[in-house]
């Protein structure tokens, strides 16, 4: 029960329920692809790349072309929020507080949703016929912190345009982005400051990253922006951003948001707000998730 629900009793000064500062659930969703799973284990086929064969003589046998074909493998995991208010303090309540309770907890899902997505982006991939060969994240697709577009040693540094370069490039050289497919980057609030400190007031891109900062428009050097605050900072302040489209990542979900709100019996009727919710994810491709590590300290 929510020792804090007092807080929240009839005063002359106050006659609703305010939520706090918070990322209002999943900002993650729309921006990998979406299944739906109806078991624990689940495997996602894919196929690479083949060649063909030129015909050298007239009247010859058929060539086969063995086509390589491996799977993905998602574990769905269940979630859950739940809280109890007392029927008496409800009672005290001008305002009803079981809806505010109830879209507290759905924004905490959607958090909890983008969380799996970002830590699958580059974890552990489970794959083989049954899913018990494991894939790591190459640093073939990692930008390091200190990435400099010349050579020779270069210091930290938060994101700089030639990091969204090199992003770029690695996505184009791998034939990573098919024909009209939307290319994300999820970023934290330094990087985009970083960004208007390091670009020329008076050129175009300058211009179009602060239209970013402004809400005025989401794309910059082909990228969409996606900007969340659940993205891992290690010890030293580094973030790791990342950068995909949408079909790099699976997200598979087994029972979406259900809540549900009632009394509870054996707690003297308080009335209790309960949100659950079950999904996995994982990394389709190695050569289509990057992650860029940016010093949000520079």
């Amino acid at each position: 029960m929510s020792v804090n629900v007092g807080m929240a009793l009839v005063q002359a000064y106050k006659s609703n329920i305010e939520i706090g500062f918070q990322q209002r659930g999943s900002r993650l969703r729309s921006t990998v692809r979406n299944e739906t799973q109806n078991s624990e284990f689940d495997f996602y086929d894919r196929i690479t790349s083949t060649a063909a064969v030129e015909i050298t003589d007239r009247h010859g046998d058929t060539p086969l072309i063995s086509t390589p074909h491996d799977r993905r493998r998602v574990t769905l995991r269940s979630y859950e929020w739940a809280d109890l208010i007392d029927r008496p303090d409800r009672i005290r309540m001008l305002a009803d507080p079981t809806s505010p309770y109830a879209e507290n907890a759905i924004y905490a899902l959607g958090r909890t949703m983008d969380s799996l997505i970002i830590s699958e982006a580059t974890g552990t991939a489970y794959t083989g016929k049954t899913g018990g060969t494991t894939q790591t994240h190459p640093t073939t697709s990692q930008i390091a912190v200190g990435y400099s577009e010349t050579s020779g040693t270069s210091p930290d540094s938060n994101l700089t345009i030639g990091k969204l370069r090199r992003a770029r490039f690695l996505f184009d050289s791998n034939e990573a982005v098919m024909d009209g497919e939307e290319l994300f980057f999820v970023l934290k609030a330094s990087q985009v400051q970083s960004l208007l400190r390091t670009t020329e007031v008076t050129s175009s891109d300058y211009n179009s990253v602060k239209a970013l900062v402004a809400g005025e428009v989401d794309t910059f050097m082909g990228f969409r922006f996606i900007r969340t605050e659940l993205l891992s900072t290690d010890a030293n302040n580094v973030t790791t951003c990342l950068a995909y489209p949408r079909s790099a990542i699976t997200l598979a979900v087994g029972a979406d948001l259900d809540v549900d709100i009632g009394p509870r019996r054996d707690k003297r009727n308080s009335t209790q707000v309960y949100v659950s919710a079950t999904f996995g994810a994982t990394r389709m491709w190695e050569e289509k998730v990057l992650s860029i590590a940016c010093d949000d300290d520079l």
